[in-house]
């Protein structure tokens, strides 16, 4: 943290402006590609001004867990990769990535998106597996948010392997999807001084005091959230994080549901 880019920042948002010239509750221009990898069953790149994140969905056969042998798996990952920013360096994922996964996970999984029930081939015996790897291109801010429309619109892409023999036929895909019910999106609203502002570039996530990611539902409920910085929040501040997050869940899904040709 720069104490003096941080006094700078504050000044400038309490007029209302941010450092890009940015209103405090507007996102950058994003854009999605969808279908961007061939050997993945589904894939999306979204790109939201300097950030760039690429997801792919990868699908196999496996045991089911022992407390759950009717239900398919999912499975998220996330890795900062160096080539994305100068300060992510090599080495097993660290906690920030950790965190990433594991924030877009809980929103998909608590937001029930998947129907892991038809994900299953033979009950105890053999379930689908979904893998989904969330990777950052190049890194200014805001991953878990574009992590998760990545991952949103390449789950939507998918589709489903050929099966024979109880194996996957590599190469084969199907024109069926992979069973979805819902469209859960994480949100992320950071606090700097008093203000509330969404989409943080890199610098704002460098100088921000507490941070709260919710994930929001179709129909406005909430499905998850997760809360960092050292900073604690008062009511008002939820009450304003939330409504901020149920409002632009609502525009980020218009574009997901956009670049799918759902709108």
């Amino acid at each position: 943290m720069n104490p003096a880019e941080k006094e700078h920042m504050i000044e400038a948002l309490n007029k209302g402006i941010r450092l890009d010239g940015r209103k405090k509750d507007e996102f950058r221009p994003i854009t999605i590609e969808v279908g961007t990898l061939s050997t993945a069953e589904g894939s999306a790149i979204v790109t939201c001004g300097e950030t760039k994140v690429v997801a792919g969905i990868k699908m196999d056969v496996a045991k089911p867990y022992p407390d759950s042998q009717e239900d398919g798996v999912m499975m998220f990952s996330s890795e900062m990769l160096p080539l994305s920013n100068p300060n992510f360096e090599m080495g097993p994922p660290k906690i920030e990535s950790i965190e990433v996964a594991r924030v877009i996970d809980r929103g998909i999984r608590e937001g029930h998106a998947m129907d892991t029930k038809k994900l299953c081939i033979t009950p105890g015996e053999l379930v689908w597996n979904v893998m989904v790897d969330v990777l950052p291109l190049n890194f200014d801010g805001n991953l878990i948010d574009i992590g998760g429309m990545a991952a949103l619109t390449a789950l939507y892409s998918a589709k489903m392997p050929k099966l024979e023999n109880d194996k996957v036929v590599p190469g084969t895909k199907t024109e069926e999807g992979i069973p979805l019910n819902a469209m859960p999106l994480p949100v992320t609203v950071i606090k700097i001084g008093d203000n509330l502002i969404v989409d943080p570039t890199e610098a704002e996530m460098q100088n921000l005091d507490a941070r709260l990611t919710i994930a929001v539902l179709e129909d406005g409920n909430l499905c998850a959230m997760q809360k960092g910085g050292n900073a604690s929040l008062t009511v008002k501040d939820l009450n304003e994080m939330l409504d901020l997050a149920i409002a632009k869940s609502q525009e980020l899904r218009q574009k997901v549901k956009a670049a799918l040709g759902m709108a």
